[in-house]
């Protein structure tokens, strides 16, 4: 049974989730102490998170980074603010995913069920079996630990950038076109908005440069990306 945890201040829409929720089995609960999510989440250790922006005291983006430092959980925004720039904000902020407000139950619940089956279910036990690390020139990947590390450094990825970035590695020096990415890392991808790899693709240049190695994601415009390899002990693609 997937634990879940609601952090949404609305009292009518965190009821109707939490209802909605429980009809499918899961153990659901509600954040009540907004200034201590925190402290509410490590007390939870929920699979999932269903996230607001607009909060008491900070609001979602603020707990979704400090949600990051304590877990890997997939986070999904459920917010009424509906601009792009909220949407990249909160895929910057470490989200997964994104659903405005007002919601249809039946497609709030197929992203939950989509998210979960990929983090912990069948999909996940496909990425496993096909090998729990890749190595490329160094750049270890570790799958089950959705970690990063080159020359004895290290960065965290999430599990959308573990994916991302497991796919153009299995396919070095190829062409990944976007479909085959959006595929890779949502099941219903009529609901993905295309920005939304695009944001990933940079949280993963950006991990990748926290590392010393620069410019090895290469963009190829309408196609999709490619990663690099033949880079120096520096970092630079030769």
């Amino acid at each position: 049974m997937y634990r879940i945890m609601i952090v949404e201040d609305d009292d009518k829409i965190a009821s109707i989730l939490q209802s909605s929720l429980e009809k499918y089995n899961y153990l659901v609960t509600r954040a009540t102490n907004f200034k201590a999510l925190k402290e509410d989440l490590i007390a939870i250790q929920p699979d999932l998170i269903l996230l607001d922006i607009h909060l008491p005291a900070y609001d979602g983006f603020y707990w979704c980074r400090q949600f990051r430092t304590v877990t890997n959980a997939p986070i999904i925004f459920v917010s009424a603010r509906a601009g792009e720039m909220d949407q990249v904000m909160a895929i910057e902020n470490g989200g997964d995913d994104y659903i405005t407000k007002p919601f249809h139950l039946d497609i709030l619940l197929a992203k939950v069920k989509s998210v979960l089956r990929r983090t912990y279910g069948e999909y996940a036990a496909v990425s496993a079996s096909n090998g729990e690390e890749l190595n490329l020139n160094g750049l270890l990947l570790h799958r089950t630990k959705n970690t990063l590390e080159w020359q004895s450094k290290r960065v965290d990825l999430t599990k959308n950038e573990s994916l991302l970035l497991g796919c153009l590695m299995e396919k070095v020096d190829t062409i990944v076109s976007r479909d085959t990415l959006l595929e890779a890392l949502w099941d219903d991808v009529d609901f993905v908005d295309d920005n939304t790899l695009t944001v990933n693709v940079t949280r993963v240049r950006k991990k990748m440069e926290e590392l010393g190695l620069h410019k090895v994601i290469e963009t190829i415009r309408g196609q999709g990306y490619r990663l690099l390899t033949g880079w120096d002990e520096d970092g630079v693609v030769e």
